[in-house]
């Protein structure tokens, strides 16, 4: 059996990095670029890439495209370890980004996805999906759901990467076992900007572990009554794409080791901190003697 099963994106990156900070890029229209590369990358491709890094078995579902692009991804991925047997190709380009890294080391996301590159539901069941845990993104609310409701049948826990608001959203926070959150998705949806109050307002939705990342800030969960807040880890920051897809997957890797929810924000954070010394996102992944030396 696998150890864990993602469901979600995959993308090729066209990573842009330039001195100038983003308002003065906008403010005058142009900026010099001093370094361009390519990666793979994606929330959900990246996170099977550490966790197969990390000694555990990994298998990515999702669409990759016919062209060039989707060659490569899906390539890299299997270099790396990542089983994409049950992956579909779609007759359309693979999902891309252009990603903007400023003087300061954070970054834009510009992308493009074609509808055509949407997983069908109808081609997860519980053969595919078979794994300690099973792992979601909502860029495919309809896949997200259908992976979860398979899940839940039986008894594997969904870890999950919920960043957008939409009219899924809810039904999605109720349907997995850990919703975790980027940090302006709990203010979307609740108005509060203190992360334990929105954390709190949220708990309508799902009685379990609420997890949600907050960038130089750490990330905090909810568990049960129990407020968690963890510290970043201090770096020196190249590149800050697949921070959030790194905290997932440090997620995952300490709850299949049993860990306590406060080892597991730790373990965490040192996971994307690590992973922000390096440009690009699967090519940033950490080894576990990289996190563990900010541990």
């Amino acid at each position: 059996m696998l150890d864990v099963v993602g469901v979600g994106t995959n993308s090729l990156d066209d990573v842009v990095v330039t001195r100038s900070g983003l308002l003065d890029v906008i403010s005058s229209g142009k900026a010099r670029v001093d370094l361009r590369q390519t990666f793979s990358g994606g929330q959900t491709a990246t996170a099977m890439c550490a966790c197969s890094a990390w000694g555990l078995k990994a298998a990515y579902i999702g669409v990759f495209g016919s062209d060039e692009n989707g060659t490569m991804v899906r390539r890299d991925l299997e270099t790396r370890g990542v089983s994409t047997g049950d992956a579909v190709v779609a007759d359309s380009p693979n999902r891309t980004a252009v990603i903007v890294i400023d003087g300061s080391g954070d970054r834009t996301v510009l992308w493009h996805r074609s509808e055509r590159l949407s997983l069908p539901p109808a081609r997860l069941d519980a053969g595919v999906l078979r794994a300690r845990i099973v792992h979601v993104d909502d860029d495919d609310p309809a896949a997200a759901l259908r992976a979860a409701s398979i899940a839940r049948q039986t008894q594997t826990p969904v870890t999950s990467d919920i960043e957008h608001v939409g009219d899924r959203t809810e039904e999605l926070i109720a349907g997995v076992t850990y919703p975790i959150f980027n940090e302006h998705l709990p203010i979307a949806m609740t108005g509060e900007s203190d992360p334990e109050r929105a954390l709190r307002k949220l708990r309508r939705l799902n009685p379990g572990v609420l997890c949600v990342t907050l960038g130089e800030r750490g990330a905090a969960a909810l568990e049960g009554d129990r407020f968690h807040l963890a510290r970043a880890f201090s770096v020196d920051v190249a590149d800050n794409t697949g921070a959030g897809d790194l905290f997932r997957a440090g997620f995952i890797y300490g709850l299949l080791n049993g860990w306590s929810v406060p080892d597991i924000l730790r373990f965490s954070n040192a996971a994307a901190a690590a992973c922000c010394r390096k440009l690009g996102a699967i090519p940033s992944v950490p080894t576990l003697d990289e996190v563990r030396g900010l541990l």
